[in-house]
């Protein structure tokens, strides 16, 4: 109980935000209408029970009349029936895309602000594969909620309906054993309820182990299919180390985990099977077992019997929901664990950022961008880079470098804001644009111009100017191509996407200018008729260089050098002469 009340509570947390929203009247009308008309149909099937009599009596007396006129009633209620279910299941549909529509533009806005996502991936997997938590699992939380809960509203009314017919029936239709009529008022009632509980009770202790494989299950075919798309982004690498083996084994592996278990939740299915479709059959005779030695002995008429039957099924099919259920209870409990997960993954990040100690990036009223008592760390708290009393003055032409491993990368994505271990500030002018370009730069799925205006709105800069310089970075081929949709990072080489990667930068034309590493796969001449481009094209731009050629210091007016200093390493000035 305590798991289920722990359970109910995330759902609330979960679902209430979306019918406070600013879509929350569409939403609560939907779902007044929904739950109207569940009610309704509720009334339709107690109206059908006193129905049951009527059609029986008329059988039993053979009343033509009277059976003519049960089937005219009976063919309105079955009309009305199929109104309301058309209807309900149209607007149910409807709700649940407007819901969802709400609830993934949340998460995200969650998992995407302020670098939530990147700092998710340090703090590890406690929200692994969020792509099918945003794709699949938002999607399985609104209909498994919304289908859950009009079933359990329909057993509840349903419950409370047939308990006051089933209690009168148990007084026209008395108990009979060995021949004598045994007073027991509402025994129908407690015979119904008994059966139920001892249901319910067999049913979670056979099943409540598939909560905790179906939320397994989940995670192996999530980890299954990324490792899949993995394989397919880096099919040349893999190709050129000959790599298929090593990645049929590891994919081979993964599978195994989804096999093993899989088959772990069909032996427990199996299990819970037997018991429920055993449940289920005997659930069908059991109310004639109660209720026909009363027929027998003349006490009730056949329309009684089946009236009394069909209640007895309604209160006992009601109480057993937990029954028919369980299965999509334990689907669904593992869907909410993994969304609370998710949840609790994105507030652990957000307190990450804010959480001392922090690095702070602060706006300045300088041209300066100063570092001051920077201690860039690791995320387990071991000491990498410091920086004290660094400054880049506007118009700066800076290179850094320093051995591999000290942090040179590490120390960009700490002025950028978005590694949050360590302590100091960085300051940066008020209203700057900073630009940071890395070794290998990302292009959306889209035209080539759109790709490499990218993170702007497509349309935002003219198609010609983008094409003048994605010539002007020595890529003519591409400019008739400027239109053209495609998976850009995948078909061009690493040298073709940092000259677009150049092309960006010289289209947004930043202020400040951090490129790491972001020409090291062009060949010498190639790197210096880039910097002499952004030397003509962007004079007032502050650029920063982390590399390791020596050739990158005919560029640069300044150096910054990374030395070791006991555990970690310092920034200090190191003149022009680049370190070896």
């Amino acid at each position: 109980m305590r798991g289920m009340m722990t359970t109910l509570a995330t759902v609330w947390r979960i679902a209430s935000p979306y019918f406070r929203s600013e879509d929350r009247w569409p939403g609560r009308l939907l779902l007044g209408a929904v739950i109207a008309i569940e009610l309704s149909i509720v009334g339709l099937t107690v109206l059908l029970n006193s129905w049951n009599a009527r059609f029986y009596n008329a059988l039993q007396d053979k009343n033509w009349d009277a059976f003519v006129y049960q089937l005219g009633y009976f063919s309105v209620l079955a009309a009305v029936f199929v109104a309301l279910a058309v209807y309900q299941l149209y607007l149910n549909q409807w709700l649940q895309i407007r819901w969802r529509r709400w609830l993934t533009r949340a998460y995200l806005d969650h998992w995407m602000a302020g670098s939530n996502h990147y700092r998710m991936q340090l703090l590890g997997d406690a929200a692994d594969n969020p792509d099918q938590r945003i794709a699949e699992d938002i999607n399985s939380f609104i209909q498994a909620t919304l289908n859950i809960g009009l079933q359990l509203l329909n057993s509840l009314v349903t419950l409370f309906s047939f308990m006051i017919i089933l209690w009168g029936l148990s007084a026209e239709a008395p108990l009979h054993l060995f021949g004598m009529s045994v007073n027991i008022p509402g025994y129908l009632l407690w015979a119904a309820l008994i059966y139920s509980i001892i249901g319910t009770a067999l049913t979670h202790l056979i099943g409540r182990a598939l909560i905790a494989l179906n939320f397994q299950q989940q995670r192996y075919e999530a980890d299954f299919r990324f490792s899949l798309v993995r394989v397919r982004e880096n099919a040349e690498q893999i190709a050129l180390l000959n790599g298929e083996p090593a990645e049929r084994d590891r994919l081979l592996m993964r599978f195994g985990n989804v096999i093993s278990n899989w088959l772990a939740i069909m032996s427990r299915q199996k299990k819970l099977t037997f018991f429920t479709a055993s449940y289920s059959q005997a659930a069908v005779v059991f109310p004639f077992i109660m209720v026909s030695p009363a027929y027998f002995a003349g006490a009730v008429q056949l329309g009684g019997l089946m009236q009394t039957a069909n209640a007895f099924g309604q209160v006992q099919s009601a109480l057993s929901v937990f029954v028919t259920l369980y299965r999509n209870l334990a689907d669904w409990r593992a869907v909410v664990e993994r969304l609370d997960g998710f949840d609790r993954s994105v507030v652990a990040a957000q307190a990450l950022a804010v959480t001392p100690p922090v690095i702070a990036v602060t706006p300045g009223d300088g041209a300066t961008i100063t570092l001051k008592d920077l201690a860039v760390q690791l995320p387990n708290g071991m000491p990498l880079v410091n920086a004290t009393d660094i400054s880049i003055a506007a118009g700066d032409k800076v290179l850094v470098n320093g051995p591999s491993g000290s942090g040179k990368s590490t120390l960009v994505r700490a002025m950028a804001g978005i590694w949050p271990f360590g302590s100091g500030t960085v300051t940066v002018p008020k209203n700057a644009k900073v630009m940071m370009l890395p070794q290998r730069p990302y292009f959306p799925i889209a035209p080539l111009a759109a790709a490499v205006a990218y993170p702007a709105e497509p349309g935002t800069f003219d198609n010609a100017k983008v094409a003048e310089l994605i010539a002007a970075v020595g890529l003519p081929a591409l400019v008739t191509r400027i239109e053209e949709e495609a998976h850009w990072n995948r078909m061009l080489s690493l040298g073709e996407q940092q000259r677009l990667g150049i092309a960006r930068a010289l289209l947004y034309a930043p202020d400040y200018l951090f490129l790491d590493e972001a020409t090291a796969s062009l060949d010498e001449p190639s790197e210096a008729a880039v910097y002499r481009l952004l030397a003509e094209r962007l004079p007032a731009t502050t650029i920063v260089s982390i590399g390791h050629r020596s050739t990158l210091a005919a560029f640069h007016r300044r150096r910054l050098a990374f030395t070791r200093a006991g555990e970690h390493y310092a920034l200090r000035e190191g003149g022009l002469t680049p370190a070896e």
